[in-house]
C-alpha cells in the first residue's frame, strides 16, 4: 500500500512538472520561429531590393520545400517564359508515355520543316533520325528549338495546354513553336506566372501524375548539367533540376535546387529588360541570396549554431 502511494504521489509530481514546464517550452519553441522568421523576412527584403533595383520588370517565388513557406513578387502576373516553358512540353511527354501513347525510344527522322535556328545544334544537321528520350535531352540541356519543336508537334501544343489546365495551370500556355516570330507579332507567346512555373516544379519534384520511372527520367533530364543564371550560383555538388531561358528583353530561369535536407524551388522571370544580361545578373545575384539562405539553415541547430 506505501509502495502504490509513493508511485502515485510520483505520476502526480511527473504531471505537474510538465505542465508547469509547458508555457516555458512554448516560449523557447516561439522565439526559435521568431528566429527563423526574421531571417526569412530579411533575405525576402533582399530579393525585393534585388528585384526592384532592375531596369525592366522582375517576378519571382521562392518555396521552401520543407516547411511550405513562400516569398513572391509579382508571382500572378503573366510573363514571356522563353524557353522555360520546355519543362511543360517534357512534362506532357512523360504523362504520354506513361498512358502508353508514346515510348521514349520511338524514333522520328527529323523533318527539315521543324528545323529553326537559335540555340541547339539540330539546325546545322542534315536529316538525323533519333529517339524522343534524344531529342528531349537536346531540348532541355542545349535548349534544341528544332527538337523542341520535333516534340510539339509528338505531343500536340494542345495536349500540353489541356494538361496544364487539368493540373489548375491556367496561365501556363504554349501557344506557338520555338522562333516563330510572326506568331509572336501577332501576340501569340509562351506564357506562365512565377508561381504557376513554381507549382510546375512541385508536380514534377513530388512525381504528381507520373509514374516511378518517369519521375526519376525526368529530373535526370532535368538535372543535366547546363549553363544558367540559377546554376552558376549554386555549388557543383549540389544537384539542380532547371531549365532557364531568354528572349530579347526577356530573361527567366526556373528549377528545383536538392540542397541536402533543405530543397527549394527557385523561379525568376523578367521582361521588359533594356539588355538581357540586367536580367541574368539579378537572376543569378537573387538564387546565390537563397542559396546563402538555405544552406545557412542546413548547417545550424534550431538556435542557429553552426553544428556541420
Amino acid at each position: 500500500m506505501r509502495v502504490s502511494m509513493i508511485v502515485l504521489l510520483g505520476a502526480a509530481l511527473l504531471a505537474a512538472g510538465s505542465v508547469l514546464t509547458a508555457p516555458s517550452l512554448i516560449a523557447a519553441q516561439a522565439a526559435q520561429n521568431a528566429k527563423a522568421s526574421e531571417l526569412w523576412k530579411a533575405l525576402g527584403r533582399r530579393l525585393e531590393a534585388e528585384a526592384a533595383a532592375v531596369d525592366g520588370v522582375v517576378g519571382y517565388t521562392l518555396v521552401d520545400l520543407t516547411s511550405g513557406d513562400r516569398l513572391g513578387r509579382l508571382e500572378h502576373e503573366v510573363f514571356p517564359t522563353a524557353s522555360t516553358i520546355k519543362i511543360a512540353i517534357l512534362y506532357e511527354l512523360y504523362r504520354q508515355v506513361d498512358e502508353a501513347r508514346l515510348r521514349l525510344d520511338d524514333s522520328r527522322a527529323l523533318d527539315r520543316r521543324h528545323a529553326v535556328g537559335g540555340s541547339g545544334i539540330l539546325n546545322e544537321l542534315t536529316t538525323p533520325t533519333l529517339s524522343l528520350g534524344d531529342y528531349a535531352t537536346l531540348m532541355i540541356v542545349l535548349s534544341d528549338n528544332t527538337a523542341t519543336n520535333v516534340l510539339i508537334d509528338v505531343v500536340g501544343m494542345q495536349n500540353v495546354n489541356s494538361r496544364m489546365s487539368a493540373l489548375g495551370l491556367d496561365q501556363t500556355r504554349l501557344r506557338r513553336r520555338m522562333i516563330d516570330l510572326d506568331a509572336a507579332r501577332r501576340g501569340e507567346e509562351n506564357v506562365a506566372t512565377p508561381a504557376e512555373i513554381a507549382r510546375l516544379l512541385e508536380i514534377v519534384h513530388r512525381g504528381e501524375g507520373l509514374s516511378k520511372a518517369s519521375h526519376q527520367d525526368m529530373l535526370a533530364v532535368l538535372k543535366k548539367p547546363k549553363s544558367s543564371a540559377l546554376r552558376r550560383s549554386v555549388p557543383p555538388r549540389v544537384e539542380v533540376a532547371n531549365k532557364p531561358g531568354g528572349l530579347e528583353g526577356v530573361a527567366v530561369d526556373a528549377g528545383i535546387v536538392y540542397l541536402e535536407s533543405r530543397p527549394y524551388i527557385f523561379v525568376m522571370m523578367a521582361t521588359f529588360l533594356t539588355e538581357n544580361g540586367a536580367g541574368d545578373a539579378a537572376i543569378e545575384t537573387a538564387s546565390r541570396r537563397a542559396f546563402d539562405y538555405f544552406n545557412r539553415l542546413a548547417l545550424s541547430s534550431e538556435y542557429g549554431r553552426r553544428i556541420r
